[in-house]
């Protein structure tokens, strides 16, 4: 089949030199298509990551649990009354919390968290309605490119499953003793949308170029730099769970020093906790010191990469995978930063934005290694 392939390339490029292209209608329709598409998933990505910045500042604003029911359809609608305010509120009033932590709130500073989490939520319904214009609408049209169908269905079947998991996440911080949602289930809820994002950059990059010029890419993958671009986006994908289990916890204001912990390698009773792996979801020393580890490994493991990719022969591959370790450069130094300022809410929401862009710009080189724009000799890409 390799073969067959190859002479009928050969046959056609020798007809096209001969005959002017035409681009007939089906072509036409196919190449508008994968536009259009590209064009909605770059909505969805924009929505996407303002969804990840609220709901940190969700967390950040203890907003999370103001809301006690999960109520996909009617919920979209806010109080409407004052009477339907207080009816909100009196359900606040009974969950921990309130008992134990906003106590002290009025009505005026329930709406205040209240209007958070309901914006949070009613974000994520526009996603999904957004999501199902595009699908249904590109699919009804029958604009959908071959192979594209399952891909783009995954996306909002993704997108529910994120709306299930964080009621899941929510219900966790409702019950005895509870003043914020679980730590691993806002881990879960985090990673999620990190993949959602991540699934939806990767199609964009995709459409972003014709099929053809793909096809002739991929026989030119860099295949060790993708394989390290695979590995850095794992590893990253690790430090950004940890990274939610940091934020789950508050870990990152419990040791303010640095390099340091408490003035030691190890921060104090890291095993305090009981049964042991406790220590490793709830113990807020042990929390920080794994994430601040894995991310100097990460920062290693950069280096790596940026070794590696001054190999590379294409100069699109080389930029894409420099401008990915100038990002974790930058990532280390702000976390670092926002660590020893105590984690004030301005530096922490912009610890995570960076993560986002950190998270695209490695899927990017990854991309770039799979499907390489080469270079001419002047060192110009030749597409």
């Amino acid at each position: 089949m390799g073969g067959n392939r190859q002479i009928f390339e050969e046959v056609d490029a020798q007809r096209r030199e001969q005959t002017p292209p035409q681009g007939g209608l089906i072509d036409r329709g196919q190449r508008g298509a994968r536009r259009g598409i590209r064009l909605w998933l770059l909505i969805l990505f924009a929505l996407v990551v303002v969804m990840i910045a609220v709901g940190g500042l969700t967390r950040l604003t203890d907003s999370g649990l103001s809301i006690t029911e999960w109520r996909p359809v009617t919920g979209a609608l806010p109080p409407m009354s004052e009477a339907e305010w207080q009816s909100e509120f009196e359900k606040y009033k009974n969950i921990p919390q309130f008992e134990l932590q906003h106590s002290w709130m009025e009505l005026e500073d329930f709406k205040f968290i209240y209007w958070w989490e309901w914006g949070h939520r009613q974000l994520g319904r526009v996603i999904g309605l957004v999501w199902a214009l595009g699908f249904f609408g590109f699919l009804v049209a029958r604009r959908i490119p071959q192979g594209w169908t399952g891909r783009l269905l995954l996306l909002g079947a993704l997108g529910g499953t994120q709306g299930a998991i964080g009621w899941w996440m929510v219900s966790s911080g409702l019950g005895d003793g509870m003043i914020a949602v679980a730590s691993y289930r806002l881990a879960t809820h985090l990673g999620l949308a990190f993949v959602i994002l991540g699934l939806i950059a990767w199609y964009a990059m995709l459409l972003s170029r014709p099929e053809r010029d793909l096809i002739q890419a991929r026989r030119s993958r860099e295949r060790k730099l993708f394989s390290l671009g695979t590995g850095w986006m794992h590893f990253a994908f690790l430090q950004i769970l940890l990274g939610a289990l940091v934020a789950g916890i508050d870990a990152g204001r419990s040791y303010t020093d640095w390099p340091l912990m408490a003035g030691g390698v190890l921060p104090p009773d890291m095993m305090d906790l009981s049964p042991g792996w406790r220590n490793f979801f709830e113990n807020p020393g042990t929390v920080q010191f794994i994430h601040r580890v894995v991310g100097y490994g990460l920062l290693i493991y950069g280096v790596v990469v940026l070794l590696a990719m001054r190999r590379s022969p294409n100069s699109a591959t080389r930029r894409a995978f420099t401008l990915a370790f100038g990002a974790l450069l930058a990532q280390v130094v702000l976390g670092i930063a926002t660590v020893m300022t105590v984690a004030p809410w301005q530096m922490a929401i912009s610890h995570q934005v960076l993560g986002v862009i950190l998270w695209v710009l490695i899927l990017r080189a990854r991309f770039a290694a799979a499907y390489p724009v080469a270079s001419s000799i002047r060192g110009g890409a030749t597409a």
